[in-house]
């Protein structure tokens, strides 16, 4: 498992895998003895059984809906989204409204196609740790997440934007 960045920057061990989604007719397969993220409405049809579990979390894909976890999102550990491309906005917006629609407070973790150009925005929209794509420099994408001090918009970090906290 790649290690992953902390939204201060700090690099540190990664000690969650992502299951993938099972092909039909296959079941689930958790690893034994391992913390491990398992696709939202797997663990929806299955909650009963994770319901509680410190070692069980949740991803979604870019074109899944959170509403789907909308009263459940607390008794979550971790919600990775997964961002399949660079080019694919979607997880932004999963990530803005877990914090702010439904109130997630737990970790919550973008992996996939993360690359050092999106962290900013990643934390911006809620995301406290980020699995960068195996091939980037994660040093290099830690010291990125301090180049800017201050945003313009109103984001999860901050619900005015700067015009307006320059004001008062």
């Amino acid at each position: 498992m790649p290690d992953i960045i902390f939204r201060d920057g700090s690099i540190r061990q990664n000690h969650w895998v992502v299951v993938p989604r099972p092909d039909a007719g296959e079941s689930l397969n958790i690893p034994d003895n391992q913390r491990a993220l398992i696709p939202a409405d797997l663990w929806l049809a299955g909650r009963e059984h994770f319901v509680g579990r410190e070692d069980i979390g949740v991803w979604f894909d870019s074109h899944d809906e959170p509403e789907i976890l909308a009263d459940h999102v607390n008794e979550l550990p971790l919600i990775a989204v997964n961002f399949p491309k660079f080019s694919d906005g979607r997880g932004y917006s999963i990530g803005r409204l877990l914090r702010e629609r439904f109130g997630f407070k737990n970790e919550l973790r973008a992996i996939g196609d993360v690359l050092l150009d999106q962290l900013q925005f990643m934390k911006r929209c809620g995301f406290d740790t980020y699995e960068l794509r195996p091939d980037k420099d994660i040093r290099k994408a830690a010291r990125s997440l301090n180049f800017f001090s201050q945003g313009y918009q109103a984001a999860t970090d901050t619900d005015l934007p700067l015009f307006r906290r320059r004001a008062s």
